[in-house]
Formats: C-alpha cells, sequence, structure tokens
C-alpha cells in the first residue's frame, strides 16, 4: 500500500518552492542549478514529484523535459505551517502562539512597534 504523502514541508522541498516562486515555472535543471547546495539531478527530480503528489506543482511536458510550477503561494504555505505549529504546540490556539512569540527575549523594541501597529489595524478592521 501506497503512503500518502505528508502536507507539510520538509526542508529541501521547501527550498525547491523558493527557486519556483522565485523562477516561475522551470525544469529539473534549472531547479538544480538555483538550489544553494549541489544535488544529484535524480535527487531533485524525485523531490519534485513529491510535490507534484502533495499537490504543490504542476507539472507538464515541454520538448523532451518536464516544466514545473508552484501552484501554492508563499503566503498559503507559510499559512499552513504556523497552523501546523498552533496545532502542535499550543492546541491549535493562534493566540497562545503568538503570545509565545510577543514574550521573546530576542524582540527588538522597532519589532514590538510594528506589532503594535499590526494588532491596532487588526482590531481597527475587527470593529467594522
Amino acid at each position: 500500500m501506497a503512503r500518502k504523502p505528508s502536507p507539510q514541508l520538509t526542508p529541501l522541498e521547501l527550498e525547491i518552492m523558493e527557486v519556483l516562486w522565485e523562477t516561475g515555472p522551470a525544469s529539473v535543471q534549472t531547479v538544480v542549478q538555483r538550489l544553494e547546495r549541489e544535488y544529484a539531478h535524480t535527487t531533485i527530480h524525485t523531490m519534485l514529484n513529491v510535490l507534484v503528489r502533495k499537490g504543490k506543482v504542476k507539472r507538464t511536458a515541454k520538448d523532451r523535459a518536464h516544466v514545473y510550477r508552484a501552484v501554492v503561494s508563499r503566503a498559503h504555505v507559510v499559512k499552513q505551517a504556523v497552523r501546523d505549529v498552533a496545532d502542535k504546540l499550543f492546541g491549535g490556539s493562534t493566540v497562545k502562539l503568538m503570545m509565545n512569540v510577543m514574550e521573546s527575549p530576542d524582540l527588538t523594541a522597532d519589532e514590538v512597534a510594528l506589532l503594535r501597529k499590526r494588532l491596532e489595524e487588526i482590531s481597527r478592521d475587527a470593529d467594522e
């Protein structure tokens, strides 16, 4: 029985998606050339096909090669990753996740100001 692919992206899959988001539709060779680390052509070909099975990428035939394009946006992937972290670590609560992030000692005063501004915008939007 074939194992169903996980909807989450592995670090290499995310790297490949970054290439597709930046370049648009690309061949395996183009993806291999754009990655920061060296990978075998077959490795990237396999990973692109995994991304096709996960529904993150579409493959079309062009001449004698395949061209791959992202069908999910970076924003969608980020939202899903945040949702996954909230589900796994905070019982599904994005509020608890955000509280944890905001309590980080690494936040600068400028970052706190940005968070405050965004929270005020969200509050205004909710009141309308």
